[in-house]
């Protein structure tokens, strides 16, 4: 059923139908009429391959979990194969914001967390394209200046002289 607005109003089973037979369905036209059931009814659910299939919780440590799910980033191939130490690079107009990104560059390499920047240069070109509004910063990662760059934070760690290793604690 659609709404005066233009929405289309689904129960709780609708949209649990509609995510499994469509997963590329855009979902910002969906209104839910019951938000708690909807949550019950997919809270042992999730994404994988584009369909919808049964959670069954994994029977490994917190870390070989991370570890497999950590190479698996549900993105568009281009951000999958986007040069991001290259993207990066290319942002910067100064030598001490090349040193900066070099410098950040090889702890982000060290921890294995290229695919993980990635993924925040297209979460926040998705949220820019729906203009959501998200914070200004917050905590350790308003010293790296690379998050600056992608646009995770509005805080120059260059300007405010805070040292990137902040974030690598």
């Amino acid at each position: 059923m659609m709404n005066r607005f233009g929405d289309y109003v689904l129960n709780e089973k609708e949209v649990v139908n509609v995510l499994y037979n469509n997963p590329n369905v855009d979902l910002t036209k969906l209104s839910i009429t019951d938000v708690e059931k909807f949550n019950d009814a997919i809270a042992n659910l999730y994404l994988a391959n584009g369909k919808l299939e049964q959670y069954i919780e994994p029977n490994v440590s917190v870390e070989e979990f991370d570890k497999q799910y950590q190479q698996n980033w549900y993105m568009p191939q281009e951000y999958k194969e986007l040069d991001i130490a290259e993207y990066l690079l290319s942002l910067c107009q100064t030598d001490t914001e090349l040193q900066r990104v070099g410098h950040e560059l090889l702890e982000y390499q060290k921890i294995e967390f290229f695919d993980a920047l990635r993924f925040l240069k297209y979460f926040v070109d998705t949220m820019r394209d729906n203009n959501i509004v998200w914070g200004v910063g917050r905590g350790s990662s308003v010293a790296s200046y690379v998050l600056y760059l992608l646009g995770i934070h509005k805080i120059d760690s260059i300007k405010y002289n805070l040292p990137y290793n902040e974030f690598f604690k």
